[in-house]
C-alpha cells in the first residue's frame, strides 16, 4: 500500500501512480480513514522495480509492503492508526454498547420506539433493529422494508446511531439510502465474499460503520479477518469483528461461545472487536454473564438484544431480549470491568 507525505493525494498524482502501476498490471484502490488516506496496490505486486519506481516519487513517504493475507487488516498495515467512531463514540475509548430488538414489528411501532428511549436512558451508544430478517424456515416472518421507515424515526427520536442488518445488495442499498449508522453483515453471509465487496464499495467515504459477525461454522481466525479484508479493500475502512458464537451449539445455549477469540484478533489485527452474547448463549439469563466475559477477554464493545417488554416481541426477542431494568445494569458493570481491565 502506498502511503503519501499529504494526507490525501491530488486528483493528478493519483492518476499518475495509477499509470504507473497499469504498467504492472495492478491496479490503485483508495481508502479513505477520517485523517487520512492510503493507496492500496490490487495485483500481482511481486515486480521490485514497480516498488522502487514508486518509492522514487517525491510525494509519495513510503510504500508498506506487508507479508500477509490480509494486507489492510493486518496489524503491522498503515490502518493500524485508523480509529472506527460511530455515533461520536471511538472504539477503544471506553466500552461501546448497541442494543435494541432483534426484529422491529411493523404492526406495533411504538413497541420499538419505547424500546429506543429505553435504550438511550440505559446508558447505551447505538441502537439496533432488526428491519430484514434471515430466517431458517421460508416460513417464518423475513422481516418488512416499512421496518426501515420506523428504524430512521426511531433514531430521530432518541438520538442515536442505528445497527441493522442487510442481506442481499438490494437491502443494502435501500440502507445506505436511508444513512444506517452501521450496517450489520449476519453470520449466515459472513463468507459472501460478493455481498462484502459490494458493502465495501457502497460505503465507502460514508459515515457508515460495517460490524461483521463471525461465520456460525467459521474456522480459523485467519478466514474471518480475510472476510473483513474484502470490505476494507472495497473502500470502507470503518469494519468491526463480531464473535457471536459458532457451531455446534453447547448443551442449552443456542450456539458455542466464542468470545475468547478476542485476544487472537487483538494480536493479529487492529479491528475494533464488538461481541453478540445475545446469538452467542441464546437465553436472556445468561447474557449479562457472557457480556462481561467478552468484555474482559478485551473486546471494545458488546452488541445485545433488548426489548421495552421481551415478552410480546417477535423474533428472537421473547427469550433472548435483555428488559431495560436488566440492561441498566450491564451497561453499568460494563463500565466497571472497563476499569479493571484498564487500571
Amino acid at each position: 500500500m502506498i502511503i503519501s507525505k499529504e494526507p490525501h493525494l491530488t486528483d493528478t498524482q493519483l492518476r499518475e501512480i495509477e499509470a504507473l502501476v497499469a504498467e504492472y498490471r495492478c491496479t490503485i484502490h483508495p481508502i479513505h480513514g477520517a485523517h487520512r488516506s492510503i493507496y492500496a496496490i490490487i495485483g500481482d505486486e511481486t515486480s521490485e522495480l514497480m516498488f522502487n519506481r514508486l518509492e522514487g516519487l517525491d510525494y509519495v513517504d513510503k510504500v508498506d509492503r506487508v507479508e500477509s493475507i490480509y494486507k489492510l487488516m493486518d496489524i503491522r498495515s498503515e490502518l493500524a492508526r485508523h480509529r472506527v467512531v460511530i455515533g461520536g463514540h471511538t472504539l477503544g475509548h471506553g466500552p461501546f454498547i448497541a442494543a435494541g430488538q432483534c426484529t422491529i414489528d411493523p404492526k406495533n411501532p411504538h413497541y420499538f420506539y419505547e424500546t429506543a428511549q429505553a435504550v438511550k436512558e440505559a446508558g447505551a451508544h447505538a441502537l439496533r433493529g432488526g428491519v430484514w430478517k434471515p430466517r431458517t424456515t421460508p416460513h417464518s416472518f423475513q422481516g418488512d422494508n416499512r421496518s426501515m421507515d420506523i428504524l430512521v424515526e426511531a433514531r430521530s427520536r432518541c438520538g442515536l446511531p442505528v445497527v441493522t442488518e442487510v442481506m442481499d445488495e438490494e437491502q443494502l442499498r435501500i440502507a445506505v439510502d436511508a444513512a444506517v449508522d452501521v450496517i450489520q453483515i449476519g453470520t449466515r453471509n459472513a463468507l459472501n465474499y460478493s455481498l462484502l465487496k459490494q458493502v465495501g464499495k457502497l460505503t465507502a467515504g460514508k459515515k457508515c460503520a460495517v460490524l461483521l459477525k463471525r461465520a456460525r461454522n467459521m474456522g480459523p481466525i485467519d478466514e474471518f479477518i480475510s472476510a473483513a479484508e474484502y470490505i476494507v479493500a472495497g473502500g470502507n475502512p470503518n469494519v468491526v469483528l463480531c464473535p457471536r458464537g459458532t457451531m455446534p451449539g453447547l448443551d442449552i445455549y443456542r450456539n458455542h461461545p466464542d468470545e475468547s477469540v478476542t485476544p487472537l484478533l487483538k494480536k493479529k489485527t487492529w479491528a475494533p472487536v464488538v461481541a453478540d452474547p445475545s446469538h452467542s448463549v441464546g437465553k436472556a439469563e445468561f447474557v449479562p454473564a457472557c457480556a462481561l466475559a467478552a468484555l474482559i477477554y478485551g473486546a471494545d464493545g458488546i452488541i445485545v438484544e433488548s426489548h421495552c417488554e421481551p415478552a410480546k416481541g417477535i423474533g428472537d426477542d421473547p427469550k433472548q431480549a435483555l428488559n431495560p431494568v436488566t440492561l441498566r445494569r450491564l451497561i453499568q458493570d460494563a463500565g466497571e470491568i472497563w476499569k479493571i481491565r484498564h487500571r
